[in-house]
């Protein structure tokens, strides 16, 4: 029962950032509240977002970011390669390494 309950929750999850990523041109604070409602159905659900959702909340306003349009995503040479998601909102900054995985070979 619980089962169900975790897939039909991050099916619509999913649903809603699709929504939001659809009409975030023309309205973006209906694509917040769709985001707003994604994430209270996956914390009541506890379901944790998918990586690839989890990159589109900023992590410190909890606010919807798409690349271009209010955040800004840089390439990092420095130390380790990564990359760097400033959200326009706020300022915060999110960093992901880009390592290769094991048994990834180069070429």
């Amino acid at each position: 029962m619980n089962d169900v309950i975790k897939r039909v929750a991050l099916r619509r999850v999913q649903t809603l950032f699709r929504l939001a990523r659809e009409i975030a041109h023309e309205d973006f604070s209906l694509a917040q509240r769709y985001v707003d409602i994604a994430r209270r159905i996956a914390m009541a659900a506890q379901v944790r977002l998918p990586k690839e959702l989890r990159r589109q909340v900023c992590r410190h306003c909890k606010r919807f970011i798409l690349p271009g349009v209010n955040c800004r995503v840089r390439i990092r040479q420095r130390r380790e390669p990564h990359v760097v998601i400033t959200c326009l909102n706020c300022g915060g900054k999110m960093r992901i390494p880009l390592r290769k995985k094991r048994g990834e070979s180069v070429g």
